[in-house]
């Protein structure tokens, strides 16, 4: 293979910081895997997770995490149609067009190191050809990344989860990289009023250039369930989405959502949540969400001839950049809650 080491950081030890070393690539391209250098990824709350372990338990470990980012193909292995060497792509955790195939083994100090169909905390990385959609080369390859979770979930939950109409009712719990998208598609959708709740005032600023009508600072009020009824009515807002998966937040989500109203937990809990059923069996509605069920071969195309349109911006969503190399600073301001999307420029190592 045209390549044979990259530098990358590893997740070896859950709960702990990764490690940044450098990792051998496999010897040859499998069927359906395609060789790219990573330019630029972001960090989804769900590297965070798989950190914590909050699922139980990691069986892989140690392995490489990263599921968006913008690259450049090398090279293709066999069976490969959907790109070729010098495409530019959006790395995406969705599958979409192509081959699923083998999930690729690394070697680290002479011992295996695991991967998935994805990864791009890595310099180069072997992607599955079903985790990639060729984008134009001229595009913004730093916000390029953004298309490969935060942008594509939140377009999703809004057409397929939560289905948005014209003049429903929708609040939305935590407005970084997802939630921000969010507002800006439920303004799309023509939904009215559209409530951003956050506790970093910043964020709340940018909800409000995306379409946010009313913005509530959550740390600021001492009841936040009557904050919201006093601004979409006494039954709830029709729609609610969660993208903090803090118990207590999911938990108010959906005691506040209309009874024929729909809440929509974007993000994971790391704990159990409580909640008073008898309402599922009338009309209201509580569904998880898996990236918005997108389709990232038809959705990327469709909204990056949103951007270039002017009907979408991207602009800020990314608050925070850093090189690889110091990945787990960059975790940390994820950690902190005060970020929108951070971007890790990977050719900066």
């Amino acid at each position: 293979m045209k390549i044979s080491k990259a530098k990358a950081a590893i997740l070896v030890e859950s709960r702990k910081p990764l490690v940044f070393d450098e990792i051998e690539l496999p010897n040859a391209l499998g069927v359906g895997q395609v060789l790219v250098k990573v330019l630029h990824t972001t960090i989804c709350g769900a590297q965070i997770n798989e950190i914590e372990a909050v699922k139980g338990p990691d069986k892989f470990l140690p392995h490489l995490l990263g599921h968006e980012a913008s690259a450049t193909v090398i090279d293709v292995g066999p069976g490969v149609v959907q790109v070729e060497p010098d495409d530019t792509v959006v790395l995406h955790w969705r599958p979409g067009l192509g081959i699923q195939s083998r999930t690729p083994v690394y070697r680290w100090r002479g011992a295996p190191l695991n991967a998935g169909w994805v990864t791009t905390f890595n310099e180069y990385a072997v992607i599955a050809e079903n985790r990639m959609t060729a984008i134009p080369s001229d595009f913004d390859l730093r916000i390029a990344p953004l298309f490969g979770c935060a942008v594509t979930t939140a377009a999703g939950v809004i057409n397929n989860d939560a289905k948005v109409k014209i003049g429903e009712s929708v609040a939305i719990f935590g407005v970084g990289g997802v939630g921000l998208n969010l507002v800006q598609f439920a303004a799309a959708a023509g939904a009215n009023p559209i409530v951003a709740v956050d506790i970093v005032p910043a964020k709340l600023d940018m909800a409000k250039v995306r379409g946010a009508t009313h913005c509530i600072d959550a740390s600021r009020v001492v009841e936040l369930g009557g904050e919201i009824r006093g601004i979409v009515g006494v039954q709830g807002p029709d729609k609610i989405l969660e993208t903090t998966g803090v118990k207590a937040m999911i938990e108010l989500a959906y005691e506040l959502t209309h009874p024929d109203g729909t809440c929509v937990l974007v993000g994971v809990p790391n704990e159990k949540v409580t909640i008073y059923t008898l309402p599922i069996h009338f009309n209201k509605v509580l569904t998880g969400s898996h990236g918005g069920s997108a389709q990232p071969h038809v959705d990327i195309p469709r909204l990056i001839r949103l951007v270039r349109a002017g009907r979408v911006s991207l602009d800020g969503i990314i608050t925070h950049e850093f090189p690889l190399a110091d990945i787990n600073a960059a975790l940390d301001v994820v950690r902190s809650g005060a970020a929108g999307r951070v971007l890790i420029n990977v050719g900066l190592v």
